[in-house]
């Protein structure tokens, strides 16, 4: 099989590309890989070196928004895992411009690019934002998408461009939505990422409001089995959840931070909230435990120890990236809590 991953040199990407090639993937079998990414500010060669010198493995510098470029890479591909996005939500806010010409212009490149080259199947690669917030239970595939910020309304609109191919065009589209990720190579603007290596330097950190904003937490390697499986055994035209089965509110999560580093609550600054914060996100993942057999293997108290220890062994991945994940909203340096 050979496979295109667009945005394979960020965080969730390049943990699809390691699996597959490595052969971690067993609904995917023996693959050849081509990564194209921009290589943005969140966008690392680094994260790939580990099979950079595999044979099966190809990188394409490249915008998903470049037809031409787009109409090169994908011919000779059996199948698109899309991945490529802006996906910080405060970036979104200060400056929603790329993030609809990246999220909604290059899905649609890549829509077309898949028609003309005969792609067997385009898997998008979506998030549980787009569906707003939600109070009490949980979201399933049939609810309608309501999203309060641009990033949601961006990915949103990907969403349904690529979903419209397939009721329009007969595209092969699968789409799915995920909860907060975290693990090993996450670009250190987000939340677990930001507090851990602040708080292995003593530096302080910063909680949005109450700090009662729920998520659910989905180790990556999850999230890239489970892309796996809805690659090779989901329905076209379909949504499907993933989940970890962690949910937590931002005081909660902060509190494990703090403890993981030894730290206290004295670090912890309480700023103002962020402008359409979503109080909570809960999807319902029945879907694609029944159809697929899916269900999270990583415990989320295992996951968190072993991302921060890979956060205290590896300063060199994370340390020159400090200045790029600077992003300063209110005079503040925030994450995604």
């Amino acid at each position: 099989m050979k496979i295109l991953v667009t945005g394979g040199a960020g965080f969730i990407g390049s943990e699809f590309v390691r699996s597959a090639l490595r052969g971690e993937l067993a609904d995917i079998g023996d693959c050849q890989v081509t990564v194209l990414d921009k290589l943005t500010y969140s966008g690392n060669l680094a994260n790939l070196a580990p099979v950079a010198d595999l044979p099966s493995f190809r990188f394409v510098r490249g915008d998903i928004s470049d037809g031409s470029v787009v109409d090169q890479v994908v011919a000779g591909h059996d199948v698109i895992v899309h991945f490529a996005a802006e996906t910080h939500v405060d970036r979104s806010i200060a400056s929603p411009t790329q993030f609809v010409m990246t999220n909604v212009l290059g899905t649609q490149v890549l829509l077309d690019a898949a028609m003309r080259h005969g792609v067997r199947r385009f898997v998008q690669v979506s998030t549980d934002e787009v569906y707003g917030s939600i109070d009490e239970g949980s979201w399933t595939e049939a609810t309608a998408v309501a999203p309060n910020v641009p990033y949601a309304a961006t990915k949103a609109g990907g969403d349904l461009l690529a979903l419209s191919y397939h009721r329009t065009f007969g595209l092969d589209v699968v789409v799915t939505r995920c909860t907060n990720n975290y693990g090993r190579y996450q670009f250190p603007e987000k939340v677990i990422p930001l507090f851990v290596t602040n708080l292995l330097d003593g530096r302080r950190i910063p909680l949005y409001g109450d700090g009662g904003n729920r998520r659910d937490w989905l180790h990556v390697s999850d999230h890239c089995r489970a892309i796996a499986l809805v690659l090779g055994a989901g329905r076209a035209g379909e949504v499907y959840h993933i989940g970890g089965g962690t949910e937590l509110s931002n005081v909660e999560l902060t509190t494990r931070l703090l403890e993981a580093c030894g730290a206290g609550w004295d670090l912890v600054d309480h700023v103002p909230d962020r402008q359409g914060h979503d109080r909570r996100y809960s999807l319902d993942i029945s879907k694609i435990k029944d159809e697929l057999g899916y269900a999270p293997r990583v415990r989320f108290e295992d996951g968190l120890a072993q991302t921060i220890d890979w956060y205290r062994s590896n300063r060199e991945w994370w340390e020159p990236l400090r200045d790029r994940a600077r992003f300063a909203t209110r005079g503040e340096l925030l994450g995604t809590l």
